[in-house]
């Protein structure tokens, strides 16, 4: 591990105006407001009865800010039509509509209502932004790549991915070739992250399957129906690390990584520090293969230790569809734990750290078994709904295979499931309050993306679903019981930029610590807001607050307030060895 003299450091804190209160508790907790805010994407697939794999597998979308307005923006991925000589006339679901289809950029013009709650209303930027992202689109990751304050996204494809640069004036230019971005291969999954420790981001690219209409396979259901093939229908791909050289471009430097041994289907990927020794290590969620925790050595090597740490396969020694995957201490013990998205007939799989990197499969113990078994998820992420200190869990679901019932029904898209939202129980297990949760959870769709973050910038997490073949959802969250929160945004110099993989302790009178890491990957094929966010519950107040920044150094500050936005910017001006 790279040791660190202690820096000096530059403390700003920005104490934002308190939050009106929202109103009582209403009857739904989360509502749709993506059509009254004229967020009116629609995914379009471009299915033609022909099957393709990569159809029924996007997108996902971002929640960041692009203009530093200080509210988040939202970029979605799009699809088009699939195959070679395919037109769009020949769309078969959703209705056909104009090609090519292209990513969108939105922006976000928050603003006062008259009853003090803030108003939301999305303004499609796309073009004047300059975004020309005509790919078939999967995800889309964000980070400052080239440390100039501005945020960056790398939107990954089936085809060739894309760098964009946030040029800092509401535009955007694509630097893949000029920084040694490309990656031609059928990509999803994408994380920044500062393997190196040298205060530049660099990347992880998660490659999925070798799939070219060349190599197309015809597939059926058990009763001979044709169906979409699975990703043991063709050879895994390789995952690629670039290390980011700090002039612009990036080296890709997989293979003295020691990344280049396995091979795997990759659909999702989440970076922490998951065996507490000071260096991000990278967790690896592989479809209907065993995942991969690559363990960071602090030489510029990271070693695979998902067997034998107890995270590559499940309880029963069975390797699972992993599809979204997210990293966070949803029990309060200080560690990062691990869930993941799986298939139906399988169970999502809760992971339980032990500290030092060693993991149990505590799925069924804690709830979280049987409640999935009928269901195909993919976006996911820890996040409290409620604001009570708990981390919760959403799951955004919808099939990949077709579903029976609804084909004989003749189903145009017979694939769609409703969604799930788990409720923390102090840390000792989990319900399901999906009936609780709003009218938006009794719509079955095929989700497939969710980013998550405060888009109203009323102190709780919201949350953008993207449905295949359909209609983005935006569910802002109403839950409005209103205890206390805390929010710290942290920032390094220069930029200043978010400190990807720093980590706070919220600190309560009682003596109960609350830890968040800021972190942007996650989910599937997602970004998520760059802020660290708790609620206190009822009853909580807040004694102090710890940071842990990336280089090691701590910042404590003491009697915070709640209701208020925190920002830190650190500026070490140690050396570094």
């Amino acid at each position: 591990m790279p040791s660190h003299r202690l820096p000096s450091l530059v403390l700003v804190l920005t104490l934002l105006p308190a939050l009106v209160a929202p109103p009582a508790r209403g009857e739904e907790w989360f509502v749709d407001r993506g059509a009254e805010t004229n967020l009116d994407f629609v995914h379009f697939n471009g299915m033609s009865g022909r099957f393709f794999y990569p159809e029924m597998t996007g997108s996902g979308a971002a929640f960041f800010d692009y203009d530093g307005d200080g509210d988040l923006d939202v970029y979605v991925v799009q699809g088009h039509m699939m195959g070679p000589g395919v037109g769009v006339d020949e769309a078969i679901f959703p209705p056909r509509r104009p090609d090519p289809q292209s990513d969108r950029l939105y922006r976000n013009d928050l603003a006062p209502g008259p009853d003090g709650r803030n108003v939301l209303r999305f303004v499609d930027v796309t073009e004047r932004a300059g975004i020309s992202a005509p790919g078939y689109g999967m995800g889309v990751a964000t980070g400052d790549l080239d440390n100039d304050g501005d945020v960056d996204l790398y939107v990954t494809n089936f085809g060739a991915n894309q760098l964009l640069l946030n040029r800092g004036d509401g535009t955007f230019e694509d630097a893949t070739e000029a920084s040694g971005a490309q990656d031609s291969r059928w990509s999803v999954a994408a994380a920044f992250l500062d393997f190196d420790d040298d205060g530049w981001l660099d990347l992880y690219v998660g490659n999925y399957v070798d799939f070219t209409y060349s190599v197309h396979k015809d597939c059926s259901t058990s009763t001979g129906t044709r169906d979409y093939c699975g990703p043991l229908a063709y050879d895994p791909e390789q995952d690629r690390l670039f290390r980011n050289r700090g002039d612009g471009t990036l080296e890709d430097v997989t293979v003295a990584a020691g990344l280049a041994q396995h091979s795997g289907t990759t659909l999702g990927a989440v970076a922490s520090d998951f065996d507490g020794d000071g260096r991000v290590d990278l967790y690896v969620a592989n479809d209907m293969m065993a995942n991969f925790l690559w363990i960071n050595q602090g030489d510029g090597t990271f070693r695979d230790d998902a067997l034998l740490s107890g995270a590559a396969v499940n309880a029963e020694g069975q390797a699972e569809a992993s599809m979204g995957v997210d990293a966070a201490d949803f029990d309060g013990d200080g560690d990062d734990d691990l869930f993941m998205a799986h298939l139906t007939g399988e169970t999502n799989t809760l992971y339980l750290n032990d500290g030092r990197g060693v993991f149990r499969d505590a799925t069924a113990e804690l709830g979280l078994g049987n409640p999935s078994w009928n269901f195909t998820a993919f976006g996911t992420a820890w996040f409290d709904f409620d604001n009570d200190g708990w981390l919760d869990v959403l799951t955004v679901n919808g099939a990949v295979k077709m579903i029976e019932a609804l084909a004989r029904a003749e189903d145009p898209y017979p694939l769609h499931q409703t969604n799930q939202l788990f409720r923390n129980l102090d840390g000792r297990g989990f319900e399901e309050v999906t009936a609780r949760a709003g009218a938006v959870f009794e719509l079955s769709e095929v989700s497939r993306g969710a980013a998550f973050g405060d888009i109203d910038e009323d102190g709780d997490t919201d949350v953008l679903v993207v449905n295949n073949a359909g209609p983005a959802r935006l569910l802002v969250n109403e839950f409005a019981v209103d205890p206390g929160f805390a929010e710290l945004r942290l920032l390094l110099e220069p930029g200043p930029r978010d400190a990807h993989g720093a980590k706070a302790r919220f600190i309560l009178e009682d003596g109960r610590s609350i830890w968040r890491r800021l972190r942007t990957e996650g989910s599937y094929a997602s970004a998520n807001e760059p802020r660290v966010r708790t609620g206190l519950g009822p009853e909580g107040r807040l004694a102090s607050i710890e940071v842990l920044w990336p280089d090691g150094h701590r910042t404590r500050i003491l009697s915070p307030p709640e209701r208020h936005r925190l920002r830190f910017v650190s500026s070490p001006s140690g050396d570094r060895q």
